[in-house]
């Protein structure tokens, strides 16, 4: 039985593949390996020159120029700092997109790479160093060597690619628009009317070479929610004179996690509040008259957001409202969930296994991470996967995660993100569906 679902997972996989012409498939596997250095490159030069959500003014030039000079059709700025090619095909076909994020975190780097960022700047009134800690260096450059080669083929595509380097996916400054939901805003998915669309991340507690992706809801929703204490202010020496919104406001933290851990069911789904970030007080002896939490919720049910929503409210203003203080409570929806179109994930898995390898490519759990990906995936079919970087010999135990200062990944991944990316672009544009 074991050998017969073999050969018919075999037989799916030449079938899928006998689309697509042999000899374009080895020329573009041989160029993708040819190009690998100039893409290493690439990631390194981003790497050592971030920019924050918004501002990769540098970055969007740098990727615009590259993209010019391979002859594509250029729109730079587009969604204040992104950059969006297109690549027409000598034959009729599909529209694909191709989504790479370009921005980068205030985060100060804390390891000895020679290309390690020393960029510094001002991030919410903190002084803080600038660092691409989540891996959207690799992705950009990875998408820049796939917009490479697929243009040394122009002849032998069907359809046209668009391709689409986009700031801010770490979400935009206060007050701002920013993101994919810009990009769509101003129009990235039409003109021409985008069928497709595909993204890839980075790993970097993921095993090397590793492909992962899950059908259907893969990446949870993500919130961003905001507390404001009101007490009374006092003399640190008389606290019985003050309703301490800091005594509240702790209090109320540890109420949160309640919610999940006591009345939610974790059998339906994984759901997570996290408080990131607490404001107030501006000297030692004085008890201050408010206080500010802020942090994040993420979901992967709809009915468990909206229940999850109206928890924190009741939870945080009942909590104060014992103490005689106020809480008010907002909460901002970031992202909705990461969802991979069924049908078109499994007419992609062979052009994954193609590119990394029967044993490397997995289908995994859903996970509490996001991504603003998913904005693109309200409006047309995509799929999201992820290439492992961890390096070798590494415990994935304590192996640094990303958004951290030791954030590290193995260079040797982006060859597979890149064959990864070129594989499921060529797999769609010659599926019989699609002429």
């Amino acid at each position: 039985m074991k050998n017969l679902f073999t050969f018919i997972f075999s037989v799916a996989i030449l079938h899928s593949f006998a689309q697509v012409n042999p000899k374009l498939q080895t020329k573009i596997d041989q160029q993708a390996s040819e190009l690998e250095a100039n893409v290493i490159q690439w990631r390194r030069h981003f790497h050592e020159f971030p920019e924050l959500s918004n501002r990769e003014v540098k970055t969007g030039a740098y990727i615009a120029e590259h993209l010019k000079k391979l002859g594509l059709e250029v729109q730079y700025p587009v969604a204040k700092t992104g950059v969006v090619a297109l690549l027409k095909g000598a034959k009729p076909g599909p529209v694909i997109a191709l989504r790479a994020d370009i921005d980068a975190l205030p985060v100060t780097e804390r390891n000895s790479l020679p290309f390690a960022s020393k960029v510094k700047t001002t991030y919410n009134e903190q002084e803080t160093g600038v660092m691409h800690a989540c891996g959207h260096d690799t992705h950009t450059a990875i998408l820049m060597g796939v917009a490479e080669i697929l243009s040394k083929n122009k002849a032998d595509l069907k359809g046209t690619v668009k391709f689409i380097f986009q700031p801010a996916e770490e979400g935009a400054p206060a007050g701002e628009e920013g993101g994919a939901a810009l990009m769509v805003k101003e129009g990235v998915l039409e003109n021409p009317k985008v069928d497709v669309i595909f993204g890839m991340h980075i790993i970097s507690i993921s095993p090397l070479g590793v492909i992962t992706y899950k059908p259907a809801g893969m990446m949870a929703a993500a919130d961003w929610f905001s507390i404001k204490v009101k007490g009374r202010q006092a003399h640190g020496s008389s606290p019985w004179m003050s309703i301490d919104p800091i005594v509240v406001s702790a209090q109320i933290i540890s109420g949160l996690q309640t919610i999940v851990s006591r009345q939610t069911d974790l059998t339906k789904e994984a759901a997570v509040i996290t408080v990131g970030r607490i404001q107030s007080g501006i000297r030692e002896n004085i008890i201050p008259e408010e206080a500010v939490m802020a942090g994040t919720i993420r979901t992967l049910d709809v009915e468990m957001q909206d229940k999850i929503h109206e928890k924190i409210r009741l939870t945080a203003t009942k909590i104060a409202e014992s103490a005689g203080a106020t809480a008010e409570v907002s909460i901002d929806k970031k992202f909705p969930l990461t969802y991979n179109d069924p049908a078109l994930t499994e007419k992609m898995v062979p052009s994954l296994v193609r590119a990394a390898g029967k044993e490397k490519v997995m289908q995994i759990p859903a996970i509490t991470g996001s991504e603003d990906f998913s904005e693109y995936q309200k409006k047309v079919p995509g799929l999201f996967f992820f290439v492992g970087a961890m390096p070798p010999n590494q415990d994935p135990s304590t192996v640094p995660s990303h958004h951290t200062p030791d954030f590290m990944i193995d260079e040797s991944a982006l060859l597979t993100g890149l064959k990864a990316m070129l594989n499921v672009t060529l797999e769609y544009m010659y599926l019989p569906a699609n002429k």
